[in-house]
C-alpha cells in the first residue's frame, strides 16, 4: 500500500532549478514538496561537482540573472562561502561565481525548510499518473516502500524531462542530425596545487592558453579558471578526445576543480550507457590527474581529493514545448513578450563526435530572453519544466543549460505552478502579465 502525500506544487528534482522552483512555489503561499533522487540539495552541481556557477552577467559585465539566484549568492557570502561574483580568467565569460559546495547544499536545506517545503530525499521517481495530458501523481521508489505524491501542478527540473517521458509527453532528445548529445564528464578535485607557478606560466606562455584569456589583466587577479596547456596535452597523446585541458581555481588556495575527461557516443537516460559512462569517466579522471601531475608546472605536489559522486550529463531529453528556443534567437539577443528569464552565456557545445567546442556569442546588448512557452510541456495540462529539461534545439541548451540560467527558469517555473494551482488553471492559462510581475517584485531581472 503506497503512502499517500498532496500538495499543490510537486516539484521534481532537487537541483538548482528545482530549488528555485521549490522555494519560488512556496513563497507564494502554496503548500509545496520537492521530490530529489540524492540524499543531498544541488543536483549536479553537488552530484557532478558543477563548479564555479556561470554566469550571471553578460560579455560587457551587465548583470541580467538576479533574483533567487542572486538571493542563494549573497546568503552564501554572508557564511563566507563565496566570494560572489569574479573575473573569469579563462575569458569565456566576464564573470563567474565560486562557492563552497558543502555550505551550499546546508543552505539550500535551510532556505527551504524557512519556505515551508515538503522535501524528500533518497526518492527515486518511477512512474507517473496521468490521464488525457492530466498529471495526477508520481509514484516514488523509497527505503520505506511506494510514495505516491499528489499535485496540482507539476514541476519537472529532472534535468532529463524524466517526468515528462513517464507521463508520455513529447520530448526532444540530442541533435537533430542524429540524436547524439554533448559528452559527459566526470569531474573531479586536486589539492596541493600551487597555482602561483601556474599564473606564472601562463604569463611567460599566453600562446599555451585560450585566445580569449584576459593575459593583460592577469597581473592583477586572482585565477579562477585556466583553459590551455595546448602543447602539453597535445605532447601527452592521451585517448581524450579534447584539445586542451580545462580546469577552475578553488575554493581552497590550493585546490582546483578539472573539467577535462570526454566520454562520448552514450545516452545519459539509459542505465547501461550511463553505467559505461561511469567506469570509463572515472578511468579517464587517475589517466588526466597524473597527466598533469607529470606534465604541468604546479601540479608536481598536487592529488585527487574528490571525484564526483556521478559523472555530469550536459543533456539528454528536453521537452518539447510551445515554443523551441532556437540558435538564432540565442545569438540574435532575441527579446520575447513572454519573457521570464534571462541569460548571457554564449552558445557553448561540446561536440558530440569531435574534439573542440562550438562557441558563439551573444549580439544586441550581450543578453536573450527565455520565453514562458518554452517551460509549457506540449500535450500536458498541468506540467512545467525547468533548468536543463526546457524547450531548446540542441545549440540552445549549450547556453541555457548552464547553473545561473537553470535557477532563473526554475524561479519563473515555480511562480507560474503557485499561479495556476491558485487559480485552478493550467499553467498555459495563467496571465502572464501577472507572472512577470511577481517574478520582478521578486527581483528578478527581465528588462
Amino acid at each position: 500500500m503506497s503512502h499517500r502525500i498532496e500538495a499543490d506544487v510537486v516539484v521534481a528534482g532537487g537541483g538548482p532549478a528545482g530549488l528555485c522552483a521549490a522555494l519560488a512555489a512556496a513563497r507564494m503561499g502554496r503548500s509545496t514538496v520537492l521530490v530529489e533522487r540524492y540524499g543531498f540539495i544541488g543536483g549536479m552541481t553537488s552530484a557532478a561537482l558543477v563548479y564555479p556557477w556561470m554566469t550571471f552577467h553578460t560579455l560587457e559585465g551587465k548583470q541580467v540573472i538576479a533574483g533567487l539566484a542572486q538571493e542563494i549568492v549573497d546568503r552564501l557570502q554572508e557564511r563566507g562561502a563565496s566570494p560572489g561574483h569574479m573575473r573569469d580568467t579563462v575569458g569565456f565569460t566576464k564573470t563567474l561565481t565560486p562557492f563552497r559546495l558543502e555550505v551550499f547544499q546546508v543552505l539550500a536545506l535551510d532556505m527551504l525548510e524557512e519556505a515551508g517545503v515538503k522535501v524528500l530525499l533518497h526518492s527515486f521517481i518511477d512512474r507517473v499518473s496521468a490521464e488525457n495530458g492530466r498529471i495526477s501523481a508520481l509514484g516514488l521508489t523509497t527505503k520505506s516502500g511506494p510514495v505516491e505524491v499528489a499535485g496540482k501542478v507539476f514541476v519537472d527540473a529532472t534535468g532529463d524531462a524524466d517526468v515528462a517521458h513517464l507521463a508520455g509527453v513529447p520530448c526532444l532528445k540530442g541533435r537533430d542530425s542524429d540524436g547524439k548529445a554533448q559528452p559527459m564528464t566526470l569531474k573531479f578535485r586536486m589539492r596541493g596545487v600551487d597555482l602561483g607557478k601556474v599564473k606564472a606560466y601562463m604569463l611567460e606562455h599566453p600562446e599555451e592558453f585560450y585566445k580569449r584569456t584576459p593575459v593583460e589583466e592577469l597581473p592583477g587577479l586572482p585565477l579562477t579558471g585556466i583553459c590551455g596547456f595546448y602543447r602539453h596535452w597535445k605532447e601527452a597523446g592521451l585517448p581524450i578526445n579534447r584539445d586542451q585541458v580545462l580546469f577552475f581555481a578553488g575554493p581552497e588556495a590550493d585546490e582546483v576543480l578539472v573539467n577535462t575527461t570526454r566520454v562520448q557516443g552514450l545516452d545519459g537516460t539509459l542505465a547501461e550507457d550511463l553505467s559505461r559512462a561511469e567506469a570509463e569517466g572515472r578511468r579517464q579522471a587517475l589517466m588526466v590527474a597524473d597527466f598533469m601531475r607529470r606534465s604541468l608546472p604546479g601540479f608536481e605536489q598536487a592529488s585527487i581529493s574528490q571525484m564526483g559522486a556521478q559523472i555530469g550529463v550536459r543533456e539528454s531529453r528536453r521537452i518539447q514545448g510551445d515554443y523551441v528556443l532556437g540558435t538564432e534567437d540565442v545569438v540574435s539577443g532575441r527579446r520575447f513578450e513572454d519573457a521570464i528569464a534571462r541569460s548571457g552565456y554564449p552558445v557553448d557545445i561540446h561536440d558530440p563526435t569531435g574534439q573542440g567546442v562550438k562557441s558563439e556569442w551573444v549580439k544586441g546588448d550581450g543578453a536573450y530572453d527565455i520565453p514562458y512557452r518554452s517551460l509549457i510541456a506540449q500535450d500536458a495540462d498541468n506540467l512545467l519544466a525547468a533548468g536543463r529539461c526546457i524547450s531548446t534545439s540542441h545549440e540552445a541548451l549549450g547556453t541555457t543549460r548552464l547553473t545561473p540560467s537553470c535557477m532563473a527558469t526554475g524561479q519563473a517555473a515555480g511562480v507560474a505552478a503557485a499561479l495556476a494551482a491558485e487559480c485552478g488553471v493550467s499553467p498555459r492559462d495563467i496571465s502572464v502579465a501577472e507572472l512577470q510581475r511577481f517574478l520582478r517584485l521578486q527581483d528578478a531581472i527581465l528588462d
